[in-house]
């Protein structure tokens, strides 16, 4: 169906979107949205945000959580080779780099206000994960 940019490309970026995208975006906000304090427990929701920004996260948890699904759909669809899901493939791709370089500048500018709610490596750890994920996903999908 693509040209692939190495061995099992469509499996690799599909089963990191289906993660990234799908459990930890999707359902994580999901629960962060229907359920805050259920979600400050298992730890997808940061417990000690100020009350100002709880609002404006748990907007983002309903949006991404409207949306997420399409993350799933395409995941699915990559991984086994299906033509239509290249094409899907640039919506995960694009949004999971705006998540990572929203999400960095976000918390930074979170840090030197005073309100540091993740640490750095785990900040490292997420704008990579998300980045790289949508990276490879927007190259399969350009290769496409």
């Amino acid at each position: 169906m693509t040209e692939q940019i190495f061995p099992y490309a469509n499996i690799v970026v599909g089963v990191l979107v289906l993660i990234v995208g799908g459990l930890l975006h999707w359902l994580g906000q999901l629960v962060a949205w229907l359920n805050w304090d259920l979600a400050t427990k298992i730890g997808v929701a940061e417990k000690k945000i100020i009350p100002e920004y709880r609002d404006y996260e748990r907007g983002i948890a309903a949006a991404d959580s409207l949306l997420g699904w399409i993350y799933v759909i395409a995941a699915i669809g990559v991984t086994m080779n299906i033509s239509w899901a290249y094409k899907l493939l640039w919506f995960p791709g694009v949004v999971m780099i705006y998540h990572a370089l929203s999400f960095w500048f976000w918390t930074n500018n979170q840090t030197k206000a005073g309100r540091a709610v993740n640490s750095l490596t785990f900040r490292i750890i997420w704008v990579s994960a998300n980045a790289l994920t949508g990276g490879l996903a927007l190259l399969l999908a350009w290769r496409s």
